[in-house]
């Protein structure tokens, strides 16, 4: 994607379809004038009282317990330096985002118009009582270190500068790990520090306090080497001035052990790195791109562990590790600080973690059959789900035995579900999905590429490396509008009723007509019928020439579905198509199966279904627990809907007791487990979250899913296709760009799939 086309998408998704990245939602009833008197006057009165007697109340009356401020004066965004408050405001909305998603913690950001130091303390100070906590963000240094101390002091909820804090104990828990496989002892290591911010100082102090020793450190800012014989040195750089009469970062890196690179793109050369001790350990942070390139740097040294702040090389960096899980622990202990202490017990929760076994989820998440501890994996993955589960605990727990936990956790076993289910309402599953299929992108034939919005989702996934697309079209139709959308790149683009296209597309009459020419078709009819998009897409797919196609944007799905099923066929083993759509629900992804293919199914189709759908379950890196759905409950009815559904249930048990399923069951026992526990105790989903339903025809699962995406706005991904022998897939009629985007990804990985199974056959 051009710089221009970056530019414009950048700043069409901050502004539409309404500006800015954040809202404020209701938690409670407001439909009545009953309820509208208690959120507001009088009834509003009544915990004003009880929280005038007690302070504390504020965190049983309001939402103060789970409210982070998110501070910045504008003076050190990102790498854009100071732009001033308003300017920021982007950053911190997106600072709030992170904190939301990956922690479920509501944020108000809040820019502050001064650069001076004592005004800015005070300002906080002001409107602290509204919050739980602060998070200091993008303040330059050396302000950023006076301004955290004195609120650190001078407050009574947790205060932490990201900057300073995150990349420290991040970067802390790598290295401890980093350091274990080299077999070195950090106290003995000699450490270079590339860098002299807020980020470098603090992550200087933290390995201190994990044992490393002053006189074994070198720091360097843009003048050289920080040496004790400098005139004018900082409070904070003449801590970590060194005695040895070098200058250059050259010189520092001879014998070094370590390299922390907080600084700036390619100022690390093979020939440092060669300068090394024997398993240099570096952390090239620099973003986007770091001091040494990934690759140069593997290339140069086969002994090396490193890290980097990029996404797309093992061993990121990343502050999304930390912060939201720290201030989660923090908040619910109603902590007064954040200390020392806490950010240990977050740094040896993160390395430990790292030496767990990973979850199958994560392996399918980020491409890998078996992420293990070692030198390309010494800290989680941001999507590891464990991370919720492992620091905040960690965190509360260090905040309580130091000392400055209000509110004490008893029950940790709860605990730990309730942070888990606050996971559910996040579309952290799309996420997981595109980085898995960027892992290895496969050619998608898109057969309405003359479309704008299957265009635009073409030009995003071939941008983001998550597919490499082929466009089918009416050639001139498709360049005029790549033009408007300034999709430059060079991607293959097919007209099948061009000239240039009547070799390949007569090669492919006659492969079809030698398949069908006993079924009424003729050669002639085979090259009128080639020149039909979805058929000619389809056998493209069939003789290799794509590994993937995505259609139905433009057309109705029976005229879709019959090109595909009669030409690609089902797979080995296959006795029926069928569909699932994944919906974005607030409980968390939910699937429901059959959306768009079997009418009418049987008992013996709907086995086949459920067996289909848990496969699908899995890709997605989840274990399926399924309820197939009735309109009665446990032989209640004797129609023969519900007949068919408990002979498809006996069926599932009898054949494959492994699979978590149960029925026939209506919707609101399936989905409420207090519900479902106290009426049927006997049933295999008793006290299990079902996140799969099977439904006993097309009429009700098509409308349940529609309702869902049109009532509740939830995100919908599908209908998926399950039981082809090739990746073929079909988008609802108007499907948006996202949606065609997240379908591509699901292509992708269905070709992955098939790719290794066919490999595992051979």
């Amino acid at each position: 994607m051009s710089k221009q086309s970056r530019r414009r998408e950048a700043l069409v998704y901050h502004a539409k379809p309404k500006p800015g990245k954040i809202q404020v939602v209701p938690t409670k009833k407001y439909a009545t004038q009953r309820d509208l008197s208690l959120a507001y006057s009088p009834g509003v009165a009544e915990p004003c009282l009880e929280i005038e007697k007690d302070k504390n109340n504020a965190y049983k009356y309001t939402a103060k317990g789970n409210l982070v401020a998110v501070i910045s004066n504008g003076t050190a965004v990102l790498g854009l330096g100071n732009i001033g408050p308003e300017a920021s405001k982007p950053v911190m909305e997106g600072k709030g985002v992170l904190f939301k998603i990956f922690a479920d913690i509501d944020v108000f950001d809040i820019e502050v118009g001064t650069e001076d130091i004592e005004e800015f303390i005070q300002t906080v100070k002001m409107i602290a009582p509204t919050f739980g906590g602060i998070n200091l963000e993008d303040i330059k240094a050396p302000e950023a270190f006076e301004i955290e101390r004195r609120l650190k002091e001078e407050l009574d909820i947790p205060v932490m500068h990201d900057d300073q804090h995150g990349t420290a104990i991040i970067s802390a828990a790598a290295l401890i790990n980093a350091l274990e496989i080299a077999g070195k002892k950090i106290d003995e290591v000699q450490i270079v520090i590339s860098g002299a911010g807020a980020a470098a100082i603090s992550c200087s102090r933290l390995y201190q306090a994990c044992g490393a020793k002053r006189e074994n450190m070198v720091m360097l800012d843009s003048k050289g080497v920080i040496r004790d014989d400098r005139e004018y040195l900082s409070i904070e750089k003449a801590e970590f001035a060194t005695h040895r009469k070098i200058d250059t970062l050259d010189e520092a890196m001879k014998n070094a052990d370590v390299f922390i690179g907080l600084s700036m793109a390619d100022i690390v050369s093979p020939s440092m790195l060669l300068a090394m001790a024997n398993d240099p350990i570096v952390f090239a942070m620099a973003n986007p791109d770091p001091e040494i390139p990934y690759d140069i740097a593997i290339a140069t040294r086969k002994d090396i562990i490193m890290a980097t702040g990029r996404s797309d090389h093992p061993n990121q960096v990343n502050n999304v590790l930390g912060f939201p899980f720290i201030f989660r622990g923090a908040l619910d202990v109603r902590a007064t600080k954040i200390n020392e202490a806490m950010k240990m017990a977050a740094v040896y929760a993160l390395a430990n973690l790292a030496k767990e076994p990973v979850p199958e989820q994560v392996n399918i998440a980020y491409g890998e059959t078996r992420l293990t501890f070692g030198r390309d994996y010494i800290i989680p993955k941001p999507f590891d789900p464990r991370l919720i589960a492992e620091v905040p605990p960690a965190v509360a727990k260090a905040a309580m035995e130091s000392g400055v936990a209000k509110e004490p956790i008893e029950d940790w076993e709860k605990y730990r579900d309730e942070l888990l289910e606050r996971l559910g309402s996040d579309n952290k599953i799309v996420r997981l999905l595109i980085n898995r299929a960027k892992m290895s992108p496969k050619r998608v034939v898109f057969a309405e590429a003359d479309q704008l919005d299957v265009l635009k989702a073409a030009q995003i996934v071939h941008d983001e490396g998550i597919a490499i697309p082929i466009l089918l079209g009416r050639r001139q139709t498709i360049v005029k509008l790549m033009e408007e959308i300034e999709f430059d790149a060079d991607i293959e683009i097919i007209d099948p009723k061009s000239d240039e296209e009547e070799e390949r597309k007569n090669q492919y009459a006659k492969v079809y007509w030698e398949q069908r020419k006993r079924k009424g078709v003729t050669l002639y009819s085979a090259e009128r019928i080639m020149r039909e998009r979805n058929y000619y897409a389809a056998m493209m797919l069939n003789v290799g020439d794509a590994d993937a196609l995505i259609s139905g944007y433009s057309r109705s799905y029976p005229l879709v579905v019959k090109p595909i099923l009669e030409l690609i066929g089902l797979a080995p083993g296959s006795t029926k198509a069928a569909t699932t759509n994944v919906m974005m629900t607030q409980r968390g992804p939910m699937f429901l199966s059959d959306t768009s293919i079997n009418i009418n199914p049987s008992a013996e189709d709907l086995t086949r279904i459920a067996q289909m759908t848990a496969g699908v379950v899995k890709m997605f890196g989840m274990e399926p627990v399924m309820a197939m759905i009735s309109f009665s409950n446990f032989g209640s009815s004797k129609s023969q809907t519900a007949i068919k559904v408990r002979e498809a249930v006996d069926y599932l048990h009898k054949r494959h007791p492994n699979l978590l399923v149960d029925g026939e069951l209506q919707t609101d026992f399936a989905l409420n487990r207090e519900l479902l526990e106290a009426t049927f105790p006997f049933s295999k989903l008793a006290g299990k979250k079902v996140n799969t339903l099977i439904f006993p025809n097309l009429e009700s699962a098509n409308i349940t899913y529609k309702l869902l995406k049109e009532l509740n706005k939830a995100d919908s991904i599908g209908p998926i296709m399950m039981g082809l022998k090739k990746p073929a897939h079909i988008l609802q009629l108007h499907a948006s760009v996202d949606e065609i985007v997240n379908m591509t990804a699901i292509a992708v990985i269905d070709a992955q799939q098939k790719e290794k199974q066919a490999e595992m056959k051979s």
